[in-house]
């Protein structure tokens, strides 16, 4: 049974035959193996054309800003199948992968699309960034909501990390539409919300990697090829050194069990 369209049998990416292998419209051997930095060749592939001096500098520091977070959900989760399948590399980076959803480094996505709805809001409505923000904030506020890319547990006074971000964006002139809405949000949300709602870097690494010329649908790939990096440091320690069962035992000596007790067996001899 055939399922969905079969009218575009096509792919732009990659092709080869018996003497080469073009990637994007350049010889892999000739152009680019020795002779594009993987930034530059990571922006081609997705979008099908090299980025600008500009362009690769904010990838770069986003990919850098979000690489490494400590032993995260994710993180545990990759170490401890390790621990338990050491010859699993490919595995242990799955389960790292698939544990990035909407709270952990998957927020990034989250927050985009709440930016692109804030400024699309806007544009339907005919009014200017800031208004559509505010209104956007209240309509939070009313459903009890978090706002996407605002707020931090620990730095409360700022993400340090957002802020190099948005500073980096400013310097290499790629300021636009999605740091502005950023912006407008974290100005008015502490008045509205009643409480700190600094940016953070998932707010702040899809404004400024979006207003850069990163497409919005394939904005998780981001933080999805930043985090791999930072899983393959945790998986090489975790190879040397173990520490999968030590967080393992210390779940069962956190956790108590608050279940049925076991019932006496009525069997007699």
């Amino acid at each position: 049974m055939r399922i969905g369209k079969q009218d575009q049998a096509l792919t732009a990416i990659a092709t080869s035959d018996v003497d080469s292998i073009t990637v994007r419209g350049y010889d892999l051997c000739d152009d680019l193996i020795g002779q594009i930095d993987f930034s530059d060749y990571f922006w081609l592939l997705v979008i099908g054309q090299k980025p600008s001096s500009a362009q690769r500098k904010m990838l770069d520091a986003c990919l850098v800003a979000i690489a490494e977070h400590g032993l995260v959900p994710s993180v545990q989760a990759a170490r401890m199948t390790l621990a338990a399948g050491p010859e699993a590399w490919q595995g242990a980076m799955a389960a790292g992968l698939l544990g990035m959803g909407s709270v952990v480094a998957g927020s990034t996505e989250v927050s985009g699309q709440y930016l692109a709805q804030v400024m699309a809001k806007a544009d339907a409505d005919g009014t200017d960034l800031e208004t559509a923000a505010i209104a956007s904030l209240n309509e939070l506020k009313a459903q009890s909501k978090k706002v996407p890319g605002l707020g931090h547990p620990q730095h409360s006074d700022g993400d340090p990390r957002a802020n190099k971000l948005l500073d980096i964006a400013d310097e290499l002139g790629l300021t636009g539409r999605y740091i502005e809405t950023l912006r407008a949000l974290a100005k008015h949300a502490p008045g509205i919300i009643n409480r700190p709602l600094p940016i953070n870097v998932s707010g702040a690494i899809p404004a400024v990697i979006l207003d850069a010329g990163w497409p919005l649908e394939a904005l998780k790939a981001v933080p999805l090829l930043a985090r791999t990096a930072g899983l393959a440091a945790h998986l090489y320690e975790e190879s040397l050194r173990s520490i999968g069962f030590i967080m393992s035992h210390q779940a069962d000596v956190a956790i108590s069990y608050d279940g049925e007790t076991s019932k006496p067996s009525n069997s007699t001899s």
